[in-house]
């Protein structure tokens, strides 16, 4: 049997990334960053692929409902159901189910969805359990769940089998951010909860909020505005003032009010970590993945310097060359791993494909 060779596409909120595999090799790869738009991207990638033989397509999905499955065929029935759940992700989903309904129009191929939330089905039911009325069937979902499967299955490699199997904090930062708490390798605790709008601060969503700001703001606003707001409006642009959702350009930017937002972000990300480390009495490595974590040292130093009562500590020069491990040699691992959704999702896609060759 030939090896498969499967387009994987990964739309964020902010980029589209995609790769074509054969096999489990990467031999082409795509990056679209800065749009929230990802009609041009995708309509660019599929005139580029024109031609190429592909035996199916590997979709990212931010939300799957309640299923548990990391990776599911879709079909007409389930692409019915997963534009039920557009309101749980209105940022993502619009854009994922776009590029669905396009690669189904352009390949008479299989196509297969891989979704963010199944990682957190090992959720207990007080991590997921929501202190509202059951009534209302809303619970925590739980996101950037491929990005933290990826570390799941890097960590053993990476730390060795004993001390992955312990209590890890993984922080996915980015343009969408959240911490997950890993014990034996499966998620126990995470920031994002009914949403992708929940947890920690990130580039134009607040994290979590007290109820009453929202119930004040919808006084004054309609819904579509207030949709617009919590989405599109919140987060590093309102804490800077409007200078910018990108941590890069906060970064760079030398205004007291880029520098508040950074300042800001750190302060919220180690308040979180400190807060779900209780759950399981402390911690024995924390990872860094995502495009802020993998490559904002001064960030990472922030949020560590925070974080140095349970005993983690940086080594400077490791952590500004972004090394592997960034920790001092007395220090518990604090270390990056970069993020590869594309690969985890290939992987997992790809028993359903066999069955149909």
């Amino acid at each position: 049997m030939s090896p498969l060779t499967l387009l994987v596409l990964n739309s964020g909120s902010s980029s589209l990334r995609a790769s074509l595999f054969q096999g489990g090799e990467g031999v082409r790869h795509w990056h679209f960053s800065g749009t929230t738009d990802h009609e041009g991207p995708l309509q660019s990638l599929l005139k580029d692929l024109e031609g190429q033989r592909l035996d199916g397509v590997v979709h990212r999905l931010v939300h799957g409902g309640a299923i548990t499955e990391m990776a599911r065929v879709i079909d007409g029935v389930e692409r019915s159901r997963l534009e039920t759940l557009v309101p749980l992700a209105p940022l993502h989903l619009p854009a994922n189910l776009r590029g669905v309904d396009l690669c189904t129009a352009h390949f008479s191929v299989p196509q297969i969805a891989c979704f963010d939330t199944a990682f957190h089905a090992t959720l207990p039911a007080l991590a997921m359990r929501l202190p509202i009325p059951s009534r209302f069937h809303l619970r925590k979902f739980g996101f950037h769940g491929l990005s933290y499967a990826h570390l799941a299955r890097r960590l053993p490699e990476v730390l060795g089998w004993q001390r992955a199997q312990g209590r890890i904090m993984g922080l996915h930062l980015g343009q969408g951010a959240s911490a997950c708490l890993l014990h034996h390798l499966t998620s126990v605790e995470t920031t994002m909860g009914y949403s992708p709008a929940g947890g920690l601060v990130m580039g134009t969503r607040s994290g979590d909020l007290d109820p009453g700001v929202i119930l004040a703001l919808g006084l004054e606003l309609t819904w579509d505005e207030l949709t617009q707001v919590v989405y599109h409006e919140m987060g590093l642009w309102a804490l800077s003032e409007g200078i910018s959702s990108d941590m890069k350009t906060l970064l760079a930017d030398g205004r007291e009010e880029a520098r508040f937002a950074v300042e800001f972000f750190c302060r919220r990300v180690a308040q979180s970590v400190g807060s779900m480390a209780t759950l399981l009495g402390g911690l024995d490595a924390l990872v860094f993945t995502g495009g802020i974590g993998e490559h904002a040292g001064e960030v990472r130093s922030l949020i560590v310097q925070a974080l140095s009562f349970l005993g983690f500590a940086l080594d400077e020069e490791a952590n500004q060359e972004n090394a592997r491990f960034i920790s001092t040699a007395q220090s518990r691992p604090v270390l990056i791993i970069p993020a590869d959704e594309e690969d985890l999702m290939r992987e997992v896609a790809t028993p359903l494909f066999l069955p149909r060759l």
